[in-house]
């Protein structure tokens, strides 16, 4: 199966997330820099979200550069991403409405932990489809960064009943991690430069 219908399926509904996740932002009630200190834990939460969002499109984006085919496991296991990313604005709200409360922080874990789960689902069964000398295949490498993130998940979901600062403060590291542009498939697929 071709993969264009994938990849403009898939940003499409990246697109509406963020969206959704902008729209959720309530204007302040006055037009001073002292309204908007009540929705500093919204938008702190909208900040890390917008940053998680779009370090999931940018993997995507550069996933699909070195895919060449895609099946219907494939097509199931995108759309099982799509459906945790498209939480993230429910547990943004959530968390920044109730001022960084346990559960709610303990929730958007959850969240970025099946997400994260849900993408490693996706590489798994694109690397079933390609051989193991393949593009794919050599820009995935062990992936690292994917299994630190999940063990970080895990860590921080129980901790914000104990914590839910710190268990904030994993995810933003988490997200600092994957802020570092991953440089694994433009290792193995060519840079074109306009001249």
């Amino acid at each position: 199966m071709n993969k264009s219908r994938l990849e403009a399926f898939s940003d499409g509904v990246i697109a509406i997330i963020i969206t959704i996740m902008v729209l959720e932002l309530k204007v302040p009630h006055g037009a001073t820099l002292a309204a908007l200190q009540p929705l500093w834990p919204v938008l702190a939460c909208y900040l890390v979200s917008f940053i998680y969002v779009g370090i999931y499109w940018n993997n995507h984006h550069h996933l699909s550069q070195v895919v060449k085919q895609v099946s219907g496991a494939v097509l199931w296991a995108n759309l099982h991403l799509l459906f945790w990313l498209s939480l993230i604005p429910f547990v943004t709200r959530w968390v920044g409405e109730t001022g960084f409360a346990q559960l709610p922080v303990a929730a958007y874990g959850v969240v970025l932990l099946f997400a994260g789960v849900a993408y490693t689902i996706l590489t798994r069964t694109l690397l079933r489809l390609h051989a193991g000398d393949s593009l794919l295949a050599r820009a995935l490498g062990a992936d690292f960064k994917g299994k630190v993130s999940l063990v970080i998940y895990v860590a921080a979901i129980p901790l914000a009943f104990v914590s839910s600062w710190l268990a904030a403060a994993l995810y933003v590291a988490v997200a600092i991690i994957w802020l570092l542009p991953d440089r694994r498939i433009e290792r193995v697929v060519p840079v074109t430069r306009a001249s």
